[in-house]
C-alpha cells in the first residue's frame, strides 16, 4: 500500500467515526425535543446555528488547513465536537423554554462548526493524496462521499436506538468518548504536513475563486436546500404524525442514507467519463439534475390530489426514487469541485464550496419547518422542486474546461 493510499484510508476511517456521531446527534436532538412538544418550526430553529456556523467554518477551515495542515484541522474539528456534545449533555429539564432553546442552539452551533471544519479538512485530503488524474480522483471522491453517507445513515439508526435504550444524556457522553478515541488515533498516525500549502494573504484573495468553483457553489446551495427542505423536519414529523415511532423513522432514514451512500460510491460507473475530467462529466451533471428535479414535482402532484390511502408509503417510495439521482448528482458535484480547484489552494476552494453547501442546508432546514407548519408536506415538496430546477439551470453555465490559471492543477 502506498503512503498516499494509507493516508487516504486513515482520513476516511476518521471521518466515518465522526459522521456516525453526527448522524446520531441529529436524530437525538430531533426526536428528544419533538417528544417534549416542540413545534416543527422550533425544531428547525434548533439547527439554525448548526448550519449558519458551518458557512464560516468551511471557509476558515479551508484557509487553516492550507496554513497548518489537514491533521491539525481534523483534530480541531473533533475537539469542538466533543465540547458541543458535553455542553448539550448539561441541559437541565428544570430550565425554562427560552434558556433551553438558547442552550441547544449554541451547542448545536458548536457541533455544526466542528462538522464542517472536519469535512473540509477530510475532503481536501483526497486532493492531497490522489496522484494519478481524474480516474483515481473520481473513484476516491465517490467512495469517500458514499461511505461517509452510509455511515451517517447508521448514525441515524443509532441515534434513535440510543435515545430509547440509554437516554439522551448517556448517549451524548458515549458519543463524546468515541470521538476522543478517533481524534487521538488520527493525530498519531497522519503526517503533520499533509495538505499544507500556500494560503491566501488577504480576504479578497481568499474569495477570488474560478468561475467553475463559483457556479458549482451556487448550484450546491439549491441542491442541498432542496433535499433538506423536506428531509430534515418535514418528513420525520410527517411520518411520526402518521403513526410511525421514533425507532421506525430513524430506521427508515438510516436505510435511505445507507442506500444513498452506496449509490454515491458507485457513481463513477453511472457517469460517462472523459480524459480531461470535465467534457463528459459536466453534461452528466445536467442530465442527472433534470431527472432529480422531476421527482418532487411528480410526487407533489400525487400527494396533492390525495389519490392514495397511505400517503406515508407514497412519500417513502418517492424518497427512494429521489435518492438515486440525488446521490449521483452529489457525487458528481463533489468530484467537480476538486476538478475545478487549484492545487495550491485546494483546501480553500473546497472550504468555499462547502460553505455554500452549509448555506443550502441552512435554507432548507428553515424552510422545512416553516413550510411544513404552513402548508404541510406538500409545501416542502414544492420548495424542493423550485430549488432543484434552479440548481439544474445553473449547471448549464458550468465551464467544460478548467480555468487557464488553474489548468496546471486540473484533473
Amino acid at each position: 500500500m502506498t503512503t498516499m493510499a494509507r493516508n487516504y484510508l486513515i482520513v476516511t476511517a476518521s471521518y466515518w467515526g465522526f459522521t456516525l456521531v453526527d448522524g446520531a446527534l441529529r436524530m437525538l436532538v430531533l426526536f428528544h425535543f419533538f417528544r417534549l412538544g416542540y413545534t416543527p418550526f422550533t425544531l428547525a430553529f434548533l439547527f439554525l446555528l448548526y448550519e449558519s456556523g458551518g458557512i464560516v467554518a468551511n471557509v476558515a477551515g479551508g484557509y487553516f488547513a492550507s496554513k497548518y495542515g489537514i491533521p491539525r484541522m481534523l483534530a480541531a474539528g473533533q475537539a469542538l465536537q466533543i465540547f458541543g456534545l458535553i455542553m448539550l449533555s448539561l441541559l437541565s429539564p428544570a430550565w425554562g423554554a427560552v434558556l433551553s432553546v438558547a442552550w441547544v442552539v449554541v451547542s448545536q452551533g458548536i457541533a455544526g462548526i466542528a462538522k464542517d471544519v472536519t469535512k473540509t479538512a477530510s475532503k481536501s485530503a483526497i486532493k492531497a493524496t490522489s496522484a494519478d488524474g481524474s480516474g483515481q480522483l473520481f473513484r476516491w471522491v465517490a467512495w469517500f462521499t458514499g461511505s461517509k453517507n452510509a455511515m451517517k445513515g447508521v448514525g441515524f439508526f443509532i441515534g434513535g436506538l440510543l435515545l430509547d435504550v440509554i437516554g439522551f444524556r448517556a448517549a451524548l457522553w458515549a458519543m463524546a468518548a468515541l470521538i476522543a478515541l478517533i481524534m487521538i488515533a488520527g493525530f498519531l498516525t497522519l503526517p503533520r504536513e499533509l495538505g499544507k500549502a500556500k494560503s491566501s494573504k488577504s480576504i479578497r484573495e481568499l474569495f477570488a475563486k474560478s468561475r467553475g468553483v463559483n457556479l458549482l457553489a451556487a448550484a450546491r446551495i439549491f441542491m442541498f436546500g432542496a433535499r433538506d427542505v423536506w428531509f430534515v423536519v418535514g418528513l420525520p414529523v410527517f411520518l411520526y404524525a402518521r403513526g410511525w415511532n421514533f425507532l421506525s423513522v430513524g430506521g427508515f432514514l438510516a436505510a435511505w442514507t445507507i442506500a444513498y451512500g452506496f449509490i454515491q460510491a458507485i457513481a463513477p460507473s453511472l457517469v460517462a467519463r472523459s480524459t480531461d475530467g470535465l467534457s463528459r462529466e459536466v453534461p452528466g451533471a445536467r442530465l442527472w439534475g433534470a431527472i432529480l428535479a422531476a421527482v418532487p414535482i411528480i410526487l407533489m402532484i400525487v400527494m396533492q390530489y390525495d389519490v392514495v390511502s397511505r400517503p406515508d408509503l407514497v412519500l417513502v417510495a418517492g424518497l427512494a426514487f429521489f435518492g438515486l439521482p440525488f446521490a449521483v448528482n452529489s457525487s458528481l458535484h463533489s468530484y467537480l469541485i476538486l476538478a475545478y480547484a487549484g492545487s495550491e489552494k485546494a483546501a480553500e476552494d473546497v472550504g468555499f464550496y462547502y460553505a455554500a453547501n452549509a448555506a443550502g442546508r441552512l435554507l432548507g432546514i428553515v424552510l422545512s419547518g416553516l413550510l411544513y407548519q404552513v402548508a404541510g408536506i406538500n409545501g416542502c415538496l414544492l420548495g424542493s422542486a423550485v430549488m432543484l430546477v434552479m440548481s439544474w439551470a445553473i449547471t448549464f453555465l458550468l465551464p467544460l474546461h478548467a480555468s487557464p490559471l488553474r489548468a496546471q492543477s486540473a484533473v
